[in-house]
C-alpha cells in the first residue's frame, strides 16, 4: 500500500530544471533508498516533500489525499520528518529541550516549563530508539551517532510515519552504523517508513527494499536493492567509469615536507615525510587526531613542540593565511562550517584567498576575477547556474569542487585533504581522484585523510596510521591491506 506518491513532480531555478516530472512512491513499512550524482535532484525531492520548497506543477499524495505544504512545520504535524546530513539539534540545549522544542509543556497553572514532565517524555522518546542518554545533557556533547539517535527520537515523539534520512552515516562508525541500521529495520517492522539517500552503495543492498535512480532532475528508474553496483553507476552517470588506475609505486623523489616530533596540544610526537609528487594517506578512527594534525600543519593550530621543513626551508606558520601564502592549500573535512562562505557568491568562494592576482590600481579588477573564477570552476567540471548565485545553491559535491578550485588558485606546494570524498556521488569521486593524481604528477605533494580505507589504498603510496593522537605506523603501499590498517588503528604498534 502506498503512503506517499508524487505524480509529475516539477521544480526549477534560475537556469537550472532542478526536478522534472517525477514519479514517486513510498510504501508503508517501506525504506526506500534515492540515489543519484551531486545535482541529480535528490536535495530538492526531499525539500519539496519536507515542505522547505514548492513545487512547480505536480502533485503528492499522502495517505491518498492531495497535500501541498507550506512550511516544514507543516509536514512535519501531517507525519513527514526529515534528518540531514548536519545536525539540526540546538547545540546549547539539553537533549529533553532539542527533543521537545516548540512543544514544551508547561506548570499547571504558570508560564513556567514542567522540566519533570520534559525529562520524563524525552526518556520515554529515547527509549523508542534504544538510547539512555541523559535528556539532561547538552546536545554538543554527544557524538555523531548520538545526535542521529536524538533525531530519530524526537521525530517518533511527533508521530512521524516516514522519516527521510540524508546522508545518515557519514559521520559514522561501522559500529554506529550497524546500530542506526538494526533500528531502521525495527522501525520499519512498526510500520514507519523511510526515504533513504546515500552515496555509499554498499549501504543500500543492506537496508533497502527498493531504489530510485535520478539523474539530471529526472527519474532513472525504480529497481530492487538487489540491484548491483555497476549496473546503478551505470544509470547514476549514464556511461561506463573506467577502473581507477593501480595504485602507486613508491615514491623517491626528494623530500618536500619533513615532520619532526610535531606536537600541539592535540596531538603529540608526530614525524614523517611527504615526498615530492607523492600522495601520502593517513588513516585513523574518529578521534585519533588526523584533523588535528593538518590543523597543526596549517597553523590552525599552535604547535607546542617540533620543527617543520618545507622544501629545504622552515615552516612555522602562525595562521592559515601564512600557510596559503607558503603553498599549503587544506580543503577541510567540514566544508559547510569551515571551508566554504555559504551565502557568498561561488565566485567570491574561489577567489577569496587569492585576489591579489585581480588587483589592478590598488582595485579588484572584477571582470578579470571572473573569468579566472570561471576557468578554475570549470576545470573539474563544477556545475552552476551562476557564478553569482551563493555557493550554498550548490550540491556537496559541487562544493567541494569549489574548494579544490580555491586551493589551485593559488598553485600550490603542498595539499592536504581531509576526507575529500565524503558525501560525493561515484562520478565526482573519481573525478576529484583524478585530480589529486594529476597534483602529484605534477610535482605537488599530497595528503589524503580519509576514513574511506579503499580510497587511501587506491590513491596512496604510503599509508601513516594514527591512533591515541600520534603516528604508530607508516605502512608502504605493497604491505598496506584493510584489515592492517584496521588492526593497527585499534592495536597500537609504534614503528
Amino acid at each position: 500500500m502506498s503512503l506517499l506518491t508524487t505524480s509529475g513532480l516539477s521544480k526549477a531555478f534560475p537556469g537550472v530544471q532542478a526536478l522534472q516530472a517525477i514519479d514517486f512512491d513510498l510504501l508503508l513499512g517501506e525504506v526506500h533508498c534515492l540515489v543519484g550524482e551531486n545535482g541529480a535532484g535528490k536535495s530538492t525531492l526531499i525539500k519539496v516533500l519536507s515542505g522547505v520548497l514548492g513545487p512547480d506543477e505536480g502533485t503528492i499524495t499522502l495517505d491518498g489525499r492531495p497535500v501541498r505544504f507550506a512550511s516544514p512545520f507543516e509536514a512535519l504535524t501531517s507525519g513527514i520528518a526529515t534528518i540531514y546530513q548536519e545536525s539540526n539539534l540546538v547545540p546549547e540545549l539539553s537533549v529533553a529541550e532539542n527533543i521537545l522544542l516548540g512543544r514544551e509543556p508547561l506548570r499547571r497553572g504558570l508560564p513556567l516549563l514542567d522540566r519533570s514532565s520534559m525529562r520524563e517524555r524525552s526518556i520515554q522518546a529515547l527509549q523508542q530508539v534504544g538510547e539512555s542518554i541523559d535528556p539532561g545533557l547538552p546536545t554538543r556533547e554527544l557524538t555523531p551517532s548520538q545526535h542521529q539517535m536524538v533525531e530519530i527520537a524526537k521525530a517518533l515523539s511527533r508521530d512521524a510515519r516516514i522519516v527521510i534520512l540524508d546522508e545518515p552515516t557519514a559521520a559514522l562508525t561501522d559500529r554506529e552504523t550497524a546500530t542506526l541500521f538494526d533500528l531502521i529495520r525495527r522501525l520499519s517492522a512498526q510500520g514507519i517508513a523511510f526515504i533513504y539517500i546515500s552515496h555509499r552503495l554498499e549501504e543500500i543492498a543492506a537496508i533497502g527494499s527498493r531504489i530510485t535512480v535520478l539523474r539530471d532532475g529526472r527519474k532513472i528508474g525504480t529497481v530492487p536493492a538487489s540491484t548491483g553496483r555497476d549496473a546503478l553507476i551505470r544509470m547514476m552517470v549514464g556511461r561506463e567509469l573506467l577502473p581507477s588506475s593501480a595504485p602507486p609505486p613508491p615514491c623517491e623523489a626528494a623530500p618536500l615536507l619533513l615532520v619532526d616530533h610535531l606536537s600541539s596540544l592535540d596531538i603529540h610526537d608526530c614525524s614523517f615525510v611527504v615526498r615530492k609528487g607523492e600522495v601520502l594517506g593517513i588513516a585513523g578512527l574518529a578521534g585519533a587526531g588526523r584533523t588535528e594534525l593538518a590543523r597543526c600543519l596549517f597553523g590552525a593550530d599552535a604547535r607546542t613542540e617540533g620543527a617543520v621543513t618545507l622544501d629545504g626551508e622552515p615552516f612555522r606558520p602562525t595562521s592559515p593565511a601564512e600557510a596559503i601564502d607558503a603553498g599549503v592549500a587544506f580543503l577541510t573535512e567540514d566544508r559547510n562550517r569551515l571551508g566554504l562562505f555559504l551565502q557568498r557568491p561561488i565566485r567570491e568562494n574561489i577567489t577569496v584567498t587569492s585576489l591579489d592576482q585581480d588587483r589592478r590600481n590598488g582595485l579588484i579588477d572584477r571582470r578579470r576575477e571572473s573569468l579566472r573564477a570561471k576557468a578554475l570552476a570549470d576545470r573539474f567540471g563544477t556545475r552552476y547556474a551562476d557564478l553569482e548565485f551563493d555557493v550554498d545553491t550548490l550540491s556537496g559535491g559541487n562544493r567541494q569542487k569549489v574548494l579544490l578550485a580555491r586551493a589551485l588558485a593559488r598553485p600550490p606546494r603542498l595539499v592536504i585533504v581531509d576526507e575529500p570524498t565524503a558525501g560525493i556521488d561515484v562520478g565526482a569521486k573519481q573525478e576529484i581522484h583524478d585530480e589529486l593524481r594529476r597534483l602529484a604528477a605534477s610535482g605537488i605533494g599530497v595528503i589524503v585523510i580519509s576514513s574511506d580505507l579503499p580510497e587511501l589504498l587506491s590513491l596512496c603510496s604510503r599509508i601513516l596510521v594514527m591512533r591515541s593522537r600520534t603516528i604508530v605506523a607508516s605502512l608502504d603501499r605493497s604491505e598496506a591491506t584493510e584489515e592492517r590498517i584496521l588492526d593497527l588503528c585499534m592495536h597500537a604498534a609504534l614503528y
